[in-house]
């Protein structure tokens, strides 16, 4: 009985001994049945295929038989015949050539001589068997090898006068069998077809059908099997020119069996059904076992797909029932310790962060009031001296007047990045919002030199142009503060390029791009992934929230705020908008321009 006391055991065991059964009295019956079938008429069909190849080509060999005929019996080209001059007979050979489409076109004279040889060697056409049977005035129909394939030359006389004629020459025309051609009859037959000369294959509709496996076709007139590339084909070959002789032309006609058996996939249906009845009888036998198992399984699942659902990670899976697989009851236990530990985790990780930005924070704003109130208290203790000269109260005014503005933008660029992002959306000029944006934020003394390379044919986008002045007001800030950080450069020969580069582009429809590159020194590779990070400056001074503010703007106007390093000097500061108003799942609202 010990084997019995497994679940998966008594499972197995109920239900195979009722499939197994019926399983193999169906793949047995089934499999000889439809596969039978299936091959008969795979044969049928291949036989009336092979049929249909020779109906064909018998029509196709009439019409261009046919075809010769009127040609040779033209007035005109009677005339040049007689004539025997190659020049002569040349312009109007050609124009038959191309009118019929011919691929070969050999004109000879009255005694064998050729003319004029279009798409064959002429040494090969005098003299030949087929010129002497037309000069006898017999037409004959002959085949040769050609490259991608063969050719079918019909040979005619061109015969002037009334009874008797006189033999004036011959004409011949000549059409290639080849992979066109094969894939013609392909469409007809809906069978792969070959053509041979001579045993061996010259033209075929099957990449691999050149190969030796095909080429033992040629021996035999009975259905062969043939294996081309990994799949089963069936061949047959059938002449296309009697009386047949050694040079004989074949066609080679293939059906996949592989294909043309893929249905048996229906056998595999069926096998299918008479699984699941067997199984489901297994199963209605085995449901008072395997409901031990199903119960907590539907917990646990239950559970996950509230966490997946909620984001709560530390839900918990109810308590199980006495009779429950105790293989079931650990399985829950285990999950339930999981949540606990990552509940845990969760609080310890936030607790992290809370103090890394708490410390990052206060060691901002230690430094960033500290200074200022240094300056301040200084600047005080000038002022209680008596006597003071008027120059020295001045600049201590002046410098209490710029350390409260400084502890003012400090207090202001913290609430800016902990209020949420209010946006107020309007048409904008974007080029006209850069202009702004760089004469407020850099204009003065020392200015840097910017080079504007604004495009005319930007569109007005709708946007927050306040928040977005205010977050490239940030960016120019950082890319001024780089360039003075790099120092004085030597002159360059010539004009000397502009310290900041202010561009906008079109890009695809409906998005726009601000791009800012500035000659400063750079951002260190170490940085790079940080620098949009709150709190995160390289400055002596600075709360590091310049660009953070930058970011959380961009982000909230729908685009994207990235940069990168510029060999060998200075940085790239890249923004990707949408030019309309982003619509509450965050892609551009229809309609909007």
């Amino acid at each position: 009985m010990k084997l019995l006391s497994s679940l998966q055991n008594r499972i197995f065991l109920a239900s195979s001994l009722l499939a197994i059964l019926s399983i193999g009295f169906a793949i047995r019956f089934v499999t000889v049945r439809v596969t039978g079938e299936a091959e008969q008429e795979l044969r049928r069909g291949l036989v009336e295929a092979g049929d249909l190849v020779e109906q064909q080509h018998a029509a196709r060999l009439e019409t261009l038989t046919v075809m010769a005929r009127l040609i040779a019996d033209l007035p005109k080209l009677k005339a040049v015949v007689d004539t025997g001059d190659p020049p002569t007979v040349q312009p109007l050979a050609q124009d038959y050539k191309a009118r019929v489409r011919a691929d070969v076109c050999v004109v000879t004279g009255r005694r064998g001589q050729v003319l004029v040889a279009l798409g064959a060697p002429a040494a090969e056409m005098e003299g030949s068997p087929a010129v002497r049977t037309a000069l006898e005035g017999r037409e004959s129909v002959t085949f040769r090898p050609a490259p991608g394939g063969l050719l079918e030359i019909v040979t005619v006389p061109v015969a002037i006068g009334p009874d008797p004629p006189e033999l004036a020459g011959t004409l011949s025309l000549g059409f290639a069998l080849d992979d066109a051609l094969a894939a013609q009859f392909k469409a007809v037959t809906q069978s792969e077809v070959a053509f041979a000369l001579d045993g061996q294959l010259r033209a075929a509709t099957l990449p691999g059908g050149r190969g030796p496996a095909l080429s033992r076709v040629l021996e035999s007139d009975a259905i062969a099997p043939v294996l081309l590339d990994g799949s089963e084909y069936v061949a047959l070959r059938r002449p296309l020119y009697t009386p047949a002789g050694p040079r004989a032309p074949m066609a080679v006609i293939l059906r996949s069996r592989t294909e043309r058996l893929r249905f048996v996939r229906t056998l595999h249906a069926a096998l299918l059904v008479a699984a699941l009845i067997s199984v489901l009888v297994a199963i209605l036998l085995s449901y008072g076992l395997a409901r031990t198992v199903t119960g907590p399984l539907s917990a646990i699942t239950a559970t996950m797909r509230e966490m997946a659902a909620t984001g709560d990670l530390t839900r918990k899976i109810p308590g199980g029932r006495v009779w429950d697989d105790e293989d079931a009851r650990l399985l829950a236990r285990t999950f339930n310790s999981l949540t606990d530990a990552i509940a845990r985790f969760q609080r310890e990780a936030a607790l992290r962060e809370r103090l890394s930005a708490l410390g990052r924070l206060s060691t901002v704003i230690a430094h960033e009031v500290r200074n200022p109130l240094m300056i301040i208290k200084a600047s005080l203790r000038t002022l209680r001296r008596e006597g003071v000269p008027t120059p020295e109260l001045r600049e201590a005014a002046a410098d209490i007047d710029h350390e409260v503005a400084r502890l003012d933008r400090t207090v202001s660029d913290v609430l800016d990045f902990a209020r949420p992002v209010r946006l107020q959306y309007a048409p904008t000029d974007l080029n006209a919002l850069c202009r702004e944006a760089a004469v407020s934020t850099l204009s003065g003394d020392s200015s840097p030199a910017v080079h504007f390379s604004l495009d005319p044919g930007l569109a007005r986008v709708i946007t927050d142009g306040e928040r977005l002045r205010t977050a490239l007001a940030n960016i120019l800030s950082n890319a001024w503060e780089a360039v003075r950080a790099r120092g004085p450069l030597p002159a360059p020969a010539g004009d000397p390029p502009a310290d900041i580069d202010l561009e906008t582009v079109a890009l695809s429809p409906g998005r726009a791009a601000i791009v800012v590159r500035d000659r400063g020194v750079g951002i260190d590779p170490a940085d790079l992934p940080h620098v949009f990070e709150p709190y995160f400056t390289t400055k002596r001074t600075g709360t590091g929230l310049g660009l953070a503010i930058a970011k959380n703007i961009i982000d909230s106007l729908g685009g994207t705020l990235s940069a990168q390093n510029r060999p060998p000097e200075g940085a790239e500061v890249r923004i990707e908008l949408p030019i309309a108003e982003p619509s509450p799942t965050g892609s551009p609202a229809p309609g909007a321009a």
